[in-house]
């Protein structure tokens, strides 16, 4: 009922993946509920139970088993799985057993970014980058010199590549309808972004974008992070595919980059009332120029 009927909007603007994942996370979280207490009617869920289900998170959670926001997802679905139900039946005031049931992530761990020469030297060194198939290596490419998520990059559309425009650049933004239906969350993350340097070339080299790995966003980091093992390409054994975007992050930084321009670059909020349009597309470009090698 959750999902057909109380929740069928929030779907409807997502990608085949993305509601496949979306169901994923709600069915894995009752699953697991019933798993550790029981199968029982929504309403005979009691706070006993609520804390059943916390504690069987806590004890593996305190050893390092897993971080927080394992248990708190878990927790948190199921708390809104309640609530919506109870709204959705105009119960309003029954309580709900998971009311303020959570855990604090007391530390969150950063990955690190990958240093300049790293990036230079093992990164895109060509007998490493030929072991790569095209569509990965483009990928990874434009990742270095755009700062684009992973699945940013994957899920570019054709019209989302612009390489004839004045600026060439890149459109991430939601694409409502048909097959290439795709989600930008949260609204920041929708951004233009200029091409330079490695993602120019990689763009040129795709210019219909990554069609073997559109809304294959598992598939697509399984690929890149098995690639940087075993190629020992991983600096330390902490550092991800994500960790070019923090390289990223550090480049402009250290260019001297103006923070509201690496901000809106990087897909993250401005906390502050939004007037203009961000700068032209032209300055944009000119800045990042200054972190191409």
């Amino acid at each position: 009922m959750y999902i057909e009927e109380i929740a069928s909007d929030d779907p409807r603007y997502k990608s085949e993946g993305e509601a496949k994942q979306w169901r994923k996370v709600k069915l894995r979280a009752v699953n697991n509920f019933i798993k550790v207490v029981s199968d029982e009617p929504l309403f005979e869920v009691n706070r006993e139970d609520a804390l059943k289900f916390y504690n069987f998170w806590r004890k593996h959670i305190e050893p390092g088993e897993v971080g927080e926001s394992a248990g708190n997802r878990d927790i948190g679905n199921m708390r809104v799985l309640f609530a919506s139900y109870c709204k959705h039946m105009g119960l309003d005031q029954v309580q709900n057993p998971f009311a303020e049931l959570s855990f604090s992530q007391r530390f969150k761990r950063s990955r690190p970014p990958f240093t300049v020469s790293w990036l230079k030297e093992k990164i895109t060194a060509s007998a490493n980058l030929a072991k790569l198939n095209d569509q990965a290596r483009g990928i990874l490419l434009c990742m270095i010199d755009t700062g684009a998520r992973p699945s940013e990059i994957s899920n570019l559309l054709p019209e989302n590549i612009h390489l004839n425009a004045d600026i060439p650049h890149i459109s991430i933004m939601p694409n409502i309808g048909g097959s290439g239906a795709r989600e930008i969350k949260p609204q920041s993350s929708t951004r233009k972004i200029p091409l330079v340097g490695l993602a120019l070339e990689a763009t040129r080299n795709n210019p219909h974008g990554f069609p073997k790995y559109r809304d294959r966003d598992n598939a697509m980091s399984a690929v890149l992070l098995k690639w940087l093992r075993v190629n020992e390409l991983q600096e330390t054994p902490d550092h991800t595919v994500y960790s070019i975007r923090h390289s990223f992050e550090d480049r402009m930084k250290e260019a001297g980059l103006d923070d509201e321009l690496r901000r809106i670059l990087m897909g993250h909020s401005i906390n502050r009332p939004k007037y203009g349009s961000g700068g032209e597309l032209k300055w944009r470009r000119d800045e990042l120029l200054n972190i191409v090698w």
